[in-house]
């Protein structure tokens, strides 16, 4: 199983260092959520973990390797990364997007095997887009395009997915639905999910470790009981808030909030 961690990690855009120093480990097999006020450098990390952005100083280790030293082919064969906002050629259908999913393990001129179609479809079986398959993804609502997404991280065939705000969007009913198939992937396919989320509640429902974010640093990581806290929140957002148990999952839910005086 892969996994990632992060030591000493600087990370700038320009002259203004947005995260310093950064020591993470994020733990295998688990589903693993990054929260924290907007510009606190989540989705920064989410890039230069996924190396979209080249650090300052420090280290990335993918499954004990440096990132740096491996081919962008070894990566994608290791890890799958959807950034916020992607975006699909013009035209272009379902199951052809899935099948860009297989670049990273092709040879040649890149044209489909057998098992290359198979896995396209079992990734299009997994995340119900079967009957969708010759459907341009122009034409999709946006929890299906996000389903779609996913889909071609699956047939990557890697056990680790990095997600961007994947509920950035959409509707209540279609974040629960992107969200539920993300820890469904998880729990039946064992595959590490590691997601920027700006809903502490959705964060604290469908997550089992979460690292909270501030100016760079991390200031609180645990389970959601430990991080859904007032004092971490408090902390995290500078909001005086109320948590309690919610009663269909057990999980914690911030009910209301204020800002602090």
């Amino acid at each position: 199983m892969n996994s990632i961690a992060t030591e000493g990690l600087d990370i700038a855009y320009d002259e203004a260092l947005i995260v310093q120093a950064l020591d993470m480990h994020i733990p295998q097999g688990k589903v693993t959520a990054i929260i924290g006020p907007n510009g606190c450098g989540k989705s920064t990390i989410l890039k230069a973990v996924g190396r979209i952005l080249k650090p300052q100083k420090g280290m990335v280790y993918l499954s004990g390797e440096d990132i740096r030293k491996l081919s962008t082919k070894e990566v994608a064969q290791k890890m799958a990364i959807l950034p916020q906002t992607p975006t699909a050629p013009s035209g272009l259908t379902v199951g052809e997007l899935v099948a860009y999913g297989r670049f990273p393990h092709q040879r040649g001129f890149g044209k489909l095997t057998f098992e290359d179609k198979k896995i396209v479809k079992w990734a299009l079986d997994v995340t119900r887009l079967g009957e969708f398959e010759c459907r341009e993804v122009d034409t999709l609502s946006g929890g299906q395009r996000q389903r779609v997404w996913i889909a071609m991280a699956l047939a990557q065939q890697t056990d680790l997915i990095l997600l961007d705000e994947p509920t950035t969007y959409l509707d209540l009913a279609h974040q629960l639905e992107v969200l539920e198939l993300l820890y469904n992937l998880n729990r039946n396919q064992g595959c590490t999910i590691i997601m920027v989320l700006h809903d502490l509640n959705l964060a604290a429902r469908f997550s089992d470790y979460i690292i909270a974010i501030r100016g760079g640093d991390i200031i609180s990581q645990g389970t959601p009981e430990q991080v859904m806290t007032s004092s971490v929140l408090k902390s995290a957002f500078n909001i005086d808030a109320e948590i309690v148990k919610e009663p269909r999952t057990g999980r914690p839910v911030c009910i209301t909030y204020d800002l602090m005086k």
